[in-house]
């Protein structure tokens, strides 16, 4: 299923709302957050959506989550859901469902989630189900992110790198939701870790 026909199982026959959200996630200078890393998010929902009440709420936090992506902003979760506020709103969705995505979009800022939010536990999982990979699909995720962090030296990506995994690294939970999240978290936690030491050692 292409991911056009993923965003019509939501709003079936809509168009230009999913095509503008295609276009932002193949712009250029991504490398990482791409339709690549939107589709594994999708899948993950999927795979789970028997946790959540209203997964179409989730697929739309999915969707939305990073359709603003600019490295040298500090604003990106913000815009995002300014976006899908607009967007869902002028498609005709419930000011209470585009209020519960646009919290959504925002918890991506931090990964927040808290105690019995199934909808945020299963968008945070979606997001970070990259961290649980393989050594080496966890080694070109850390490529890619440093290409799409090509115009920052390296004195000055490596600790700012080493600062958010640290902070992600440190989170209580990092998986929340997916029944296997213990797993994951190991995985997560030793890829984070193995990084963070490269990031510090190569300064």
């Amino acid at each position: 299923m292409s991911t056009l026909e993923e965003w019509q199982r939501v709003f079936p026959g809509e168009e230009v709302v999913g095509l503008e959200l295609l276009g932002r996630w193949r712009e250029g200078h991504r490398r990482y957050h791409t339709v690549a890393h939107l589709g594994v998010m999708l899948g993950v929902i999927d795979e789970y959506v028997g946790l959540v009440d209203d997964p179409d709420v989730v697929r739309l936090a999915a969707w939305f989550h990073d359709a603003v992506y600019d490295v040298f902003a500090g604003d990106n979760e913000e815009r995002s859901a300014e976006l899908a506020r607009v967007r869902l709103g002028g498609l005709g969705v419930s000011a209470e469902r585009v209020s519960e995505i646009v919290r959504l979009v925002l918890l991506t800022a931090g990964h927040h989630v808290a105690a019995g939010d199934m909808r945020g536990g299963l968008l945070a999982d979606a997001d970070l189900a990259i961290l649980a990979g393989s050594a080496e699909d966890y080694a070109r995720y850390a490529l890619a992110v440093r290409e799409e962090y090509a115009a920052v030296p390296d004195a000055v990506f490596r600790p700012g790198r080493a600062g958010v995994l640290r902070k992600l690294a440190d989170l209580p939970e990092l998986y929340r939701v997916v029944p296997q999240r213990a797993e994951w978290t190991a995985r997560a936690r030793a890829n984070l870790e193995a990084e963070i030491v490269t990031l510090l050692d190569a300064r």
